[in-house]
This record gives C-alpha cells, structure tokens and sequence, in this order.
C-alpha cells in the first residue's frame, strides 16, 4: 500500500502537478453549479455564470483541437 501511494504521489498525473489540480478543479466548478441550482435566482452571480461559460466555452475549444497522443 505504502509504495502504490508513493509510486501515485510521484507519477508524471500525480497531486504535484497542474495535470491532476486541473481536472480537480474543473469537477468543482460542476459541484458549484449543482449547488446553484438549489438557490433563489437572486443569489446567483451573473458575472460568475458568464466566467463559466466563457471557461467552459474555451476549454472545449482546447479539447477540441487537441490531438490524442500515443501511450507507451
């Protein structure tokens, strides 16, 4: 158990870089926008909702036009 942790903790994906925060990070926009569901429409951000789109709208962009590269 102790090495498979440290093998992760370790690995090019692993929590020390951007590649494993960045996924997280977007899960949490998601989980913000389901809890903005439940709240009066007063209380939700215009400006916050339009960042979101914007952010979204260029991530798929990214996505978009990225190519797969090969495993090895």
């Amino acid at each position: 158990m102790a090495t498979a942790l440290k093998s992760f903790l370790n690995s090019p994906v692993g929590p020390k870089t951007s590649h494993f925060w960045g996924p997280v990070a977007n899960w949490g926009f998601v989980i913000a926008g389901l809890v903005d569901m439940n709240k009066p429409a007063e209380m939700i951000s215009g400006n916050m909702t339009g960042a979101m789109c914007v952010y979204s709208g260029l991530f798929m962009r990214y996505l978009g036009k990225k190519e797969p590269e090969a495993q090895q």
